[in-house]
């Protein structure tokens, strides 16, 4: 059953859905992203992802800044579609935006609600060593990420988990659910339940320098939840250095220090060794490349 839609995402992981869609014979009457932004090293305004994949189809794209005027309210209201979809979009919906669409708005949210509601659900699942993720197609209302569920899907985390392979993973199935919540001749989603309740606070860069002083799954738990970015670093001999994968081993020693020659650092309570760093104004390196331009001797102390 094809629809009329309304698309509102802005990100790469959007892009997925948005492919889905148009690839099951949906009718995109208009998508809504976030406005160009500066970006590269000439700062030239550069289009969202969103923006960049639909302007080729031909698919009319809006970027306003604000939905919270009546004239812009109006203007999605003249669209007449049947749902709107929104997928990791930027803006807040005002009720008359939720109330326009025949079927209402319906949203992919990263992660098994009501865990994790907000705004950076990947990361901060991997960060509290969660053994699963998700994904939950919800029919929005105004509270945040608070509306019935349509359809959930999980995915294992495991130990080499990180905040990229995971977005990769429910991006894909994100995009999957809403086409099938979207087939069904009636959708019908059902009430969250009111326990587990958790928020996913935005990451704060502050956050992300490496405490060794923790347990090295916590450690690990870290560094996979920030990586790629922003990335969980630590300081050796005045350079900043970014932890993009790491395994736990076993090992002691002094908190924050290597102990061999092959980038494993004690832990508050064991160890991880490194396989992935990247060193300021330098690209990403697995372990081997990264010693031969800086090699890091036992009992260097990463601080």
């Amino acid at each position: 059953m094809s629809m009329r839609l309304v698309f509102m995402g802005t990100p790469d992981f959007a892009v997925e859905t948005l492919k889905a869609l148009t690839g099951a014979g949906h009718e995109i009457a208009c998508v809504y992203s976030q406005p160009p932004r500066p970006a590269g090293r000439g700062l030239a305004e550069r289009p969202s992802p969103v923006h960049a994949f639909a302007a080729p189809l031909g698919i009319k794209v809006r970027t306003p800044t604000s939905l919270k005027s009546a004239d812009e309210q109006a203007r999605f209201t003249a669209l007449k579609a049947d749902a709107a979809v929104v997928v990791a979009y930027g803006l807040l919906l005002p009720k008359p935006v939720l109330d326009a669409p025949r079927l209402g708005c319906f949203n992919v949210h990263a992660s098994l609600l009501p865990r994790w509601r907000g705004a950076a659900p990947i990361q901060r699942a991997i960060m509290s060593g969660d053994e699963q993720s998700g994904v939950t197609i919800m029919r929005m209302e105004e509270g945040l990420d608070t509306g019935p569920m349509c359809k959930v899907g999980r995915i294992a985390i495991t130990p080499t988990t990180t905040a990229q392979s995971l977005h990769d993973e429910l991006a894909a199935l994100g995009a999957r659910l809403m086409v099938e919540v979207l087939a069904q001749d009636k959708i019908t989603c059902t009430p969250q339940p009111s326990d587990g309740v958790t928020y996913a606070k935005k990451i704060d860069k502050a956050e992300a320098r490496i405490d060794f002083s923790k347990t090295a799954e916590e450690v690990r738990n870290h560094i996979h939840g920030l990586s790629p970015f922003p990335g969980a670093w630590f300081p050796v001999n005045g350079t900043r250095i970014k932890a993009l994968l790491c395994e736990v081993v076993q090992g002691h020693g002094t908190a924050g220090t290597f102990i061999d020659d092959a980038l494993t650092i004690a832990c508050g309570s064991g160890a991880i060794r490194l396989l992935k760093l990247q060193r300021e104004g330098k690209g990403a390196m697995v372990a081997t490349d990264f010693l031969r331009g800086f090699p890091i001797a036992a009992g260097t102390e990463a601080a």
